[in-house]
């Protein structure tokens, strides 16, 4: 057991939260859900436990997500959340107030970026760190960030899509849309109502993306067998749903994630614009884990895609890198409190 950790990297993200420590790796990894009684507003469950509640908990308990879109939209209770991770992940016998790093949307506000800050402090932090994730998910991903070139970052995470030109260590040109996993998830669940007059929760509905969704079509469909609530009946039926479908549910998500490459290529210079055809568009966070994406994207805009190793860890990955050269990153992140 070591009693001396002193950096902690949190991706704090709308779907699920990472724990980075240096030289352990990521040693935690949970859904970004608290269960809350409503009774007497206790916490009775963080994390994974508190997800398996969804959809299923009684009136008196609520399971709620307290990140919306990549930023913070209940503050005490995203408080309550970083105290569970932190303590969890260092050990009850710790003993330093670590320094964390926490990652943010690129397209995060001062107020948004202050209670982050304020909420990693309150949780147990000595110093709170704040760096846009694309930047961490370059790192994250292995792309020389510090070079004079450009690199152009595509991170579809749950709640948001950043996109992010960088170049010398910095951001050139940037977006974040609002369109990610759970949209995808919602257009899913949608369709289904539509098709099928079946009722889905979101669980069901992410599995269906997982198991058998695509950006393109395919020639082999796959199938999957889904079971919800019939809304004429409201008996449980089942019903086949096949790949191609999928492809045509989420569409509209996936047009608006292409709409923000296009966005940001608007706004790059031509010669970084030029390193970007020379080396690709590296796509990060789970969401771009969708069967086929970088083929859509390189058939929009024209520009390879690459799909990054292990492009669910790479934002947390990238929190252990800065941390190990905080010297170095100090004037490239944006604000210490």
């Amino acid at each position: 057991m070591n009693f001396f950790i002193r950096k902690l990297g949190i991706d704090l993200g709308t779907a699920n939260t990472l724990v980075f420590i240096p030289g352990q790796g990521i040693v935690l990894s949970e859904p970004s859900v608290v269960a809350i009684s409503q009774i007497d507003n206790r916490v009775l469950a963080v994390g994974s436990e508190a997800k398996e509640m969804i959809g299923k908990t009684p009136e008196s308990i609520i399971a709620y997500r307290p990140m919306r879109d990549g930023v913070i939209a209940d503050y005490r209770v995203t408080e309550t959340m970083l105290k569970y991770y932190i303590n969890k992940a260092l050990g009850r016998f710790n003993l330093f107030r670590p320094d964390v790093m926490v990652s943010v949307p690129a397209g995060v506000t001062s107020t948004e970026r202050r209670a982050v800050i304020e909420a990693t402090i309150k949780a147990g932090a000595k110093n709170a760190y704040v760096v846009k994730e694309p930047i961490l998910a370059a790192l994250g991903a292995g792309v020389p960030i510090h070079e004079a070139r450009g690199h152009m970052i595509v991170d579809i995470g749950g709640g948001t899509t950043d996109v992010a030109v960088i170049s010398l260590g910095g951001i050139v040109a940037s977006t974040s849309v609002k369109y990610a996993g759970n949209k995808i998830d919602q257009a899913i669940a949608d369709y289904i109502k539509k098709a099928f007059n079946l009722a889905i929760g979101d669980k069901t509905a992410e599995e269906v993306k997982i198991e058998i969704g695509s950006a393109i079509p395919i020639e082999n469909e796959l199938v999957y067998t889904i079971k919800g609530r019939d809304f004429m009946s409201g008996l449980p039926r089942f019903a086949e749903v096949r790949t191609n479908e999928i492809v045509r549910a989420i569409d509209g998500e996936l047009k608006e994630i292409i709409r923000a490459i296009k966005t940001v290529f608007q706004d790059t210079p031509p010669e970084l614009s030029a390193d970007i055809i020379d080396h690709g568009i590296i796509m990060t966070g789970g969401s771009s884990m969708l069967r086929n994406l970088p083929e859509l994207v390189y058939r929009r805009t024209g520009v390879k895609a690459i799909l990054a190793d292990d492009a669910l860890l790479c934002v947390a990955k990238g929190t252990g890198i800065a941390l190990e050269h905080l010297a170095v990153y100090k004037r490239t992140i944006l604000s210490k409190r």
